[in-house]
């Protein structure tokens, strides 16, 4: 069970070091939020639930209308509690469809990299650059290093990069990864305003 330090929460953490699901939820939370909010929101999830382990088949399962409920909070999972509580119960129905209900049945078995990129990039709310970053989470954080892992996770998969939530291992890498994320920011609108 790897030891995360990403929502910077020691029982956010936890579940998402023991729990598969916890930690691709986090993933797909990504977006438009807070990273450290976002690897947090499966902790808060399962104990709204009352639940020890998210479990794909009870979330694709849920109640729609309950499920957005659960997101809402206070405080709410996401900035956008409605449309990801649909895409989480999307990304849930996908587990139980093609992976027997087992968020970690993505990446047991696959043969190599190209195969877990594609594996994920088949994921409700899981474009291409979330795809490597996750494959460059697992690969750096959780021991999956199927052949080709780095390659397939392109310039996230870089050993000694700190360019996103595959790189955070504590409060210093996460000042590091948002430094850098800022700086990318900065230069894309530098070459907006010079065209």
């Amino acid at each position: 069970m790897p030891t995360l330090r990403i929502a910077q929460d020691a029982a956010a953490d936890e579940l998402l070091g023991r729990d598969p699901l916890a930690l691709l939820l986090g993933m797909l939370l990504d977006q438009q939020f807070p990273m450290e909010r976002a690897f947090a929101a499966p902790r808060l999830l399962a104990d709204r639930l009352g639940v020890e382990t998210l479990v794909p088949a009870a979330l694709a399962d849920a109640d729609p209308g309950e499920l957005v409920r659960v997101f809402q909070g206070p405080p709410a999972l996401h900035r956008y509690p409605g449309s990801m509580a649909g895409r989480t119960q999307e990304l849930c129905r996908v587990l139980v469809e093609r992976y027997a209900g087992r968020a970690d049945a993505l990446w047991a078995d696959v043969p190599d990299g190209a195969t877990l990129l594609r594996r994920l990039g088949e994921l409700p709310g899981f474009g291409a650059q979330k795809s490597r970053i996750f494959l460059a989470l697992l690969g750096k954080q959780c021991g999956v290093t199927p052949p080709g892992w780095r390659e397939a996770a392109g310039p996230y998969g870089d050993e000694g990069s700190h360019r996103s939530v595959a790189d955070i291992t504590g409060p210093e890498s996460l000042a590091e990864v948002r430094r850098f994320k800022q700086e990318q920011k900065q230069a894309a609108k530098q070459r907006a305003t010079a065209t």
